[in-house]
């Protein structure tokens, strides 16, 4: 692994002919989660079976968020007090109607990213996934969403449905689009109904969803995972 700087953001780069990055193989891009440390996702490169030579960015949010242990990261800062509320009261936590604060902005970075990243690592949009665990799968579909590049899919790990007055119309673009969508029907920090939701949206958009369930919570377990390799094998040439 090496770390790099690409459109102002630390990444860290696994995979290829060296395991740094090295060679042309196709790029996966994986954004963590809210309070997730940069390294957060790395160790998933060496769990998924995808193909040879292909190249893994793991971008580090840069927010740093006081959460009492570790290097706690985000992309935007969320209401931890009506999480709570919503968990207490029972109620289900329907984001699709928000546009988060702080989504432009996280939304530039990434777009900067991964812009410098195919000038720089020489990987054409159509051979790059782009996804994401949580707060990070929220960011890497509204980025893919609001980009009028061809991705070759995108991964959508425990993620949740927001910004829907922006996301539909963009949706009807997008139809072919391979997507790897995981969710715990126990997850009690996204619930399961809005995951479904966000399928649904997706489905009738014309994507190519492949959507596995699993009894669980807020989590990538290991059948997901070797679902999700499966999924870069079928996508990536």
């Amino acid at each position: 692994m090496r770390v790099d700087k690409l459109g102002g953001l630390t990444v860290r780069v696994t995979g290829g002919i060296d395991g740094k990055g090295g060679g042309a193989g196709p790029l996966v891009v994986l954004l963590h989660g809210f309070g997730a440390p940069g390294d957060d996702l790395v160790p998933l490169s060496e769990y998924l079976d995808a193909p040879a030579g292909t190249r893994f960015l793991f971008p580090e949010a840069p927010i740093q968020i006081p959460m009492g242990f570790g290097d706690s990261r985000a992309w935007w800062m969320i209401d931890m007090a009506r999480i709570q509320a919503d968990r207490a009261a029972g109620r289900i936590r329907d984001m699709s109607g928000e546009i988060p604060r702080g989504l432009l902005e996280a939304r530039d970075r990434v777009k900067a990213l991964l812009e410098e990243a195919h000038k720089k690592l020489g990987a054409e949009p159509a051979r790059t996934v782009l996804g994401g665990f949580s707060q990070g799968a929220m960011l890497s579909c509204d980025a893919l969403l609001q980009s009028t590049q061809s991705y070759a899919g995108l991964i959508q790990l425990s993620g949740t449905l927001v910004a829907r007055q922006e996301w539909a119309p963009l949706l009807t673009k997008r139809k072919g689009l391979p997507l790897f969508q995981s969710h715990g029907t126990q997850d009690p920090i996204l619930p399961y109904a809005m995951a479904e939701r966000l399928r649904d949206e997706f489905l009738q958009a014309g994507a190519a969803v492949e959507w596995n369930p699993f009894r669980g919570g807020h989590e990538i377990p290991e059948p997901v995972l070797r679902k999700l390799g499966s999924f870069l094998l079928k996508i990536l040439r």
